[in-house]
């Protein structure tokens, strides 16, 4: 672990202090003053008017219980959050998260993620994060209807497209954002197209937003091997997670000229040496909405296809050259990293938000593997996100071929800006203390100029 500067060490104590029960965001906030140490020591005006600390704590966070009625007629209670981190660079953007896991703490450390992300996008969004401890699983489309009405009945008090512009995440999708448009647009008595992003096309959604996250994610590490003269071209590569992201970084990989052979959900993982199907995995996923393990039964076993239930193993015992987690948080782990290391993997790209544990990045980074980290690489989906805003408030409406190469050039800008600062601060080829940096001078040098506000 880095010994921390003084001065960040009794800010982050802090932090800690008043923020008890939550380590997901004291992870996430100690792994960003790591970084911080350099900044300091060469712009010591950073340290001025609680500028960090003021960074570390949210501007607003908001907690409501959702109350709903399940087809049994039933009344359920969920809790909702909604953490508007920081808005120096313009309205609150983030995501809404439907999951048993959620709460404030992990709200809390996505939102602190996000605000640092959406600063090396470039784009003018602040950082926010919102979602429930809601299941979306097993339930009905009148279920999730109801409940997303709920939610939004409350929470259209708190947003708004020059205040707070929320997306979809983990459990919620095209269909989630469109009921809650629905719900905020009879509240509201007005078509505000730019309050939430992530919408269908025929609503004002934006080409290439589902595709975004994980497209975003291989074109970053697609630049980062290049730094090393190689490329995806004739790599096997496993990627984590079986949603969006997962799906679409397989689509991408394989454009590049890369073989994705492991992919996985909560019940475990599959192997498919000869290349994962994405047309059946899409199939299992997003129309069947069934376990990865139909993959087997479908494709059958053999030739180089088997399973491997949760609790038998990781994915991350699969031999790669990159490996790219794309499921949830803290999820690769540094068991997981060393066997990645030992099996010859020499590039990492995090898909989903802070996806390795600290172990895990101390291990690869001491291997010598290029690491990009989540608040960089899986920028893409609120890059999209925000040129769908861009679009709703000019009427317009762009083709997938523009609106990808928007995004290709921005992942490009993103990869360069955070190498720089690597190199600026004398850590070469260090990604994570490039990102932490690039994204918190941005932020910074954005609330001082706003002043003690």
């Amino acid at each position: 672990m880095v010994q921390l500067d003084e001065k960040l060490e009794s800010i982050l104590a802090e932090v800690i202090k008043r923020n008890q029960g939550e380590p997901e965001f004291h992870q996430a906030v100690r792994e960003v003053l790591e970084s911080l140490g350099r900044v300091v020591a060469k712009r010591p005006d950073f340290a001025d008017d609680a500028l960090i600390e003021r960074i570390c704590e949210p501007e607003r966070q908001i907690i409501f219980r959702v109350p709903w009625i399940d087809d049994k007629n039933q009344v359920r209670i969920n809790r909702a959050f909604r953490v508007q981190f920081n808005s120096a660079l313009g309205p609150y953007k983030g995501g809404i998260r439907f999951h048993p896991s959620v709460n404030v703490g992990i709200i809390k450390f996505l939102g602190f993620e996000q605000t640092f992300k959406n600063a090396l996008t470039g784009m003018p969004i602040g950082g926010g994060k919102g979602g429930s401890d809601f299941d979306p699983k097993g339930k009905s489309d009148r279920e999730i209807m109801r409940f997303c009405q709920s939610f939004m009945t409350e929470l259209h008090r708190h947003i708004g497209e020059y205040t707070d512009v929320p997306a979809g995440d983990i459990g919620v999708g095209g269909r989630e954002i469109g009921y809650m448009f629905g719900q905020y647009k009879r509240l509201t008595n007005r078509y505000e197209a730019g309050v939430l992003t992530g919408k269908a096309l025929f609503y004002g959604g934006s080409r290439a937003r589902t595709e975004a996250t994980g497209y975003g994610n291989t074109y970053f590490v697609q630049s980062m091997l290049a730094t090393k003269g190689t490329s995806f071209d004739g790599k096997k590569v496993v990627v984590s997670g079986s949603g969006n992201v997962a799906i679409y970084t397989l689509e991408k990989v394989r454009s590049f000229g890369g073989t994705v052979v492991a992919m996985s959900d909560s019940s475990g993982y599959i192997v498919d040496e000869n290349g994962i199907d994405q047309e059946l995995i899409q199939e299992i996923k997003e129309v069947r909405r069934a376990r990865i393990s139909e993959y087997l039964r479908i494709k059958g076993e053999g030739k180089g296809v088997y399973f491997v239930k949760a609790g038998d193993g990781t994915i991350w015992d699969v031999a790669c050259d990159v490996a790219m987690p794309s499921a949830t948080q803290n999820e690769l782990t540094g068991k997981d990293a060393r066997a990645l290391v030992k099996n010859g993997v020499i590039a990492v790209g995090e898909g989903a938000n802070m996806p390795s544990t600290p172990d895990a990045i101390r291990i690869f980074q001491e291997a010598g593997v290029m690491f990009a980290p989540g608040k960089a690489a899986n920028a893409g989906g609120v890059a999209t996100s925000a040129l769908e805003m861009q679009q709703n408030a000019s009427r317009d409406s762009w083709s997938f071929a523009q609106t990808e190469a928007r995004l290709a050039a921005i992942m490009g800008s993103i990869h360069d800006n955070c190498a720089a600062t690597a190199e600026e601060y004398g850590a070469p080829g260090d990604y994570v203390l490039g990102a932490n940096i690039a994204g918190f001078v941005r932020v910074a040098e954005a609330m001082r100029a706003l002043g003690v506000i």
